[in-house]
């Protein structure tokens, strides 16, 4: 399967150190050598670049990971292609406009049937992708169930229901932005990090490199990362749960929703 990348910061900051892990993942140290794409957000403005090749050999990659473009809210995706060909219309994030913002989406998993349960209407596929299909069927369905002034609370509550709908056909690990709130939504495997004073030093583990953040931070400084799985072997990283969907903003968790499901099950197990 793919595998994902997001970042949320209170001040813009650049994520060189943790895609320089994730691009050996694509080719390398990882099988997911079907393309790569990330995307940053500056202000409204949203800068994107995507690739088909494999991350390792691309010279976009490496640009990325040597450019350090500062941002509040990242997306980034490494692809080991399941469903559509291996091109640049499959190559993830996927982004939409919707009430003059720009939102996208990166997805890890498979979808059963997509086109036939998530039918799109106001946004259509370019590409051949479940993913696209359901970030598509998702946007349409915050567009007709929300306006521009909706309250994160509502609408989180309402994207959790539409992931869990979406996980019942398969598996669907996801982040979705507006630029604003960073939405991750686990389905078997997402985990994040958050960094903040006092700083320590971070080892990818992938790639020799390791970064004393007290020297490339200020003590005001949050920023979360988000990944499928741990970039760095010497941190302690926190393990989503199946069903949960947690909402940042600025580097902070500002709202956590949890399967019924998964609740249950515990309920029962400790009954």
């Amino acid at each position: 399967m793919c595998e994902l990348l997001g970042m949320s910061a209170n001040v813009p900051t650049d994520i060189c150190f943790s895609f320089s892990g994730l691009i050996k993942r694509g080719g390398d140290t990882g099988p997911h050598k079907d393309g790569w794409g990330i995307a940053f957000y500056e202000g409204k403005g949203y800068r994107e670049f995507r690739d088909p090749k494999p991350s390792v050999d691309s010279e976009i990659a490496q640009l990325i990971q040597n450019y350090p473009i500062k941002s509040k809210v990242v997306i980034s995706h490494i692809r080991q292609a399941n469903v559509g060909e291996i091109c640049l219309e499959n190559t993830h994030p996927f982004s939409r406009e919707m009430w003059g913002r720009y939102w996208s989406c990166a997805h890890n998993g498979q979808l059963e049937d997509a086109p036939g349960h998530f039918p799109a209407s106001f946004y259509l596929p370019v590409g051949s992708t479940d993913s696209e299909q359901a970030f598509c069927w998702l946007l349409a369905q915050i567009r007709l169930n929300f306006t521009d002034q909706c309250a994160v609370e509502p609408l989180s509550m309402a994207l959790h229901t539409w992931c869990e709908q979406l996980r019942d056909k398969g598996v669907f690990n996801m982040l979705l932005s507006n630029g604003d709130y960073l939405f991750a939504y686990c389905s078997t495997k997402l985990n994040w990090i958050t960094r903040r004073a006092p700083f320590g030093e971070a080892n990818l583990s992938d790639v020799e490199m390791t970064v004393d953040f007290k020297k490339e931070t200020t003590p005001n400084d949050v920023v979360t990362v988000i990944a499928t799985q741990p970039l760095t072997d010497n941190e302690a990283w926190n393990t989503m749960q199946t069903g949960e969907l947690t909402v940042f903003k600025e580097g902070e968790v500002v709202l956590q929703h949890f399967s019924k499901r998964v609740m249950a099950n515990s309920n029962g197990a400790q009954g």
